[in-house]
């Protein structure tokens, strides 16, 4: 096995069984409560969940979220969970390409097959998209059939990673050249550690008009990595473990950058439909989810994701009563309350888009 296949291996089995979590920090989610409406006026089968993300419908504000692939168990989690997103209306993201890069397990990235129709996220780290030709990218998008790309923004997992990339520089650069010449909107995607307001303010000044937050608060990839490293980077990766921002506050600084984005997907650590609300309430298009779906996945395959979904819609459903929302869009504007530690996140933003970001 390849080192990279070796690392994909690594990847899934700690993602799936191990202590990689954050420890004290949380994704702050919890820090956003809803005004109830005791009168909503609504029939529950009238609710609609639908929503537009990246040129396409979903059935519900649900991506399954980038995890993995060039593993021959890889492929049968893409090929699984493809399926899944398919049925469901929702949105699927796969893991690194970059095995593609070194010709290997390209069948791990097939998923078009069982997902004809689903909005499809290819992924590539940024680094190595800005050393690549735009054309090189393009053959990598068009050979899975992808509907955008993320490029992934993953310094904290690198400098842990015994094998990981050490050199950012550029990364903003190719980032601009990508999202203006790729056939596919660039999605600039974080990794676990989220994204600051400075950052996504570069992002969106570099012509970048699409993000996946992926904030902290859930899967610690500094915490994976330090699994697979030994000496003075484990050390580093315990101190750092909890590194990051959350969730919470990435989303509301993504969505309060001039200009803002066309697109926000909201991941790192969303386990619930409550959470999904949440992360719309605060301006997220859409909310990702993965290491629930994966532990879900390796505890009872497909059946227990379909019932970790089914609640998840449910909760969803039920939340837009009890504010009551009819809609996605109407949820995003639902009267809602941020907790102290939230606000505290948020005054690191300049104090008028802070103050927009609403309580």
């Amino acid at each position: 096995m390849s080192s990279t296949s070796q690392r994909k291996a690594d990847h899934i089995e700690l993602c799936a069984t191990g202590d990689v979590g954050f420890v004290a920090k949380s994704t702050l989610l919890d820090q956003v409560d809803f005004l109830h409406d005791a009168l909503p006026e609504l029939r529950l089968d009238d609710l609609d969940t639908t929503t537009e993300l990246l040129g396409k419908t979903l059935r519900a504000p649900i991506v399954i979220a980038a995890m993995t692939g060039g593993t021959p168990r890889a492929r049968q989690i893409n090929r699984e969970l493809a399926a899944v997103a398919e049925a469901r209306g929702y949105g699927f993201g796969l893991g690194s390409q970059r095995p593609m890069l070194e010709g290997r397990h390209e069948e791990s990235f097939t998923v078009r097959d069982v997902a004809p129709r689903c909005l499809l996220l290819g992924n590539l780290s940024a680094v190595q998209g800005a050393a690549l030709t735009t054309e090189r990218v393009e053959g990598l998008v068009k050979q899975v059939g992808a509907d955008a790309l993320c490029l992934h923004l993953n310094p904290a997992m690198e400098l842990i990673q015994p094998e990981g990339d050490r050199d950012f520089v550029g990364v903003l650069a190719g980032l601009r050249r990508l999202s203006d010449e790729l056939s596919v909107p660039v999605i600039a995607k974080e990794t676990g550690c989220g994204l600051s307001w400075r950052v996504a303010k570069r992002l969106a000044d570099a012509g970048v008009r699409h993000v996946d937050v992926s904030g902290a608060g859930g899967t610690s990839w500094v915490a994976v990595e330090g699994q697979r490293a030994t000496g003075v980077p484990q050390r580093v990766a315990e101190q750092l473990r909890d590194w990051g921002v959350p969730t919470a506050a990435s989303i509301v600084y993504s969505a309060r950058t001039v200009p803002s984005f066309e697109s926000i997907i909201a991941t790192g650590g969303l386990a619930s439909g409550l959470d999904v609300a949440r992360a719309v309430a605060l301006g997220a298009q859409a909310a990702g989810m993965a290491r629930a779906v994966l532990v879900a996945w390796s505890r009872g395959g497909v059946p227990a994701v379909g019932q970790l979904f089914d609640q998840v819609e449910a909760e969803l459903r039920t939340v837009m009563m009890l504010v009551g929302a009819r809609s996605i869009s109407e949820l995003s504007q639902a009267p809602r309350v941020l907790g102290d530690t939230l606000h505290r996140w948020l005054a690191a933003m300049p104090s008028d888009a802070a103050s927009a970001a609403g309580g």
